[in-house]
């Protein structure tokens, strides 16, 4: 019991804002923001992906098929279990892991610009599906994909890295 007053203080120490070192500081200061806020978005994003996984396998099945092209020379039911499934793979591993986010974070914006050809597939062919019933719905559905991939880089930090390791590489550190 002696020891607890140390032991709370040590990681108070090494994250409080007094320490000039330590996560990356928002304009306001406070060091735990900008990291809680990646983390929120990196569980929001793989929580998102293991349910439009789990979806791709169930209940919506048949609604991803209108984002398979015609052009690619496979099933599309073979197409649509196995991106649920890569979905509920890379949805788990943003929740779970806790090395190696940053090329996580790569190999989720990948998947994301892998899939976006089937987005534009939907658009150029008129396919209805998931509500998207005119062009100009599927049209903005397409500036979404963007995004999802930033929302990746972010969260996961991959994109700070990337800046980071540009910078010093830049000025020669």
């Amino acid at each position: 019991m002696a020891d607890s007053p140390d032991q709370s203080e040590g990681p108070a120490q090494e994250t409080g804002p007094a320490q000039p070192t330590g996560p990356a500081r928002s304009r306001n200061g406070d060091a735990r923001l900008v990291p809680g806020w990646r983390t929120a978005g990196r569980l929001l994003l793989g929580g998102f992906l293991i349910l439009a996984g789990v979806s791709h396998l169930g209940w919506s099945r048949e609604a991803f098929y209108a984002q398979v092209p015609p052009w690619l020379p496979l099933d599309r039911d073979f197409i649509v279990v196995a991106s649920g499934l890569v979905e509920i793979a890379l949805g788990a591993a943003l929740l779970l892991l806790r090395r190696r986010r940053t090329a996580l974070g790569w190999v989720v914006a990948a998947f994301f610009v892998a899939v976006f050809p089937g987005n534009i597939s939907q658009f150029a062919t008129g396919t209805d599906s998931f509500g998207l019933n005119s062009d100009q719905s599927r049209g903005i559905r397409l500036l979404f994909q963007p995004l999802l991939v930033v929302w990746a880089l972010w969260s996961t930090g991959a994109w700070k890295e990337w800046r980071q390791s540009r910078k010093a590489r830049q000025t020669g550190k």
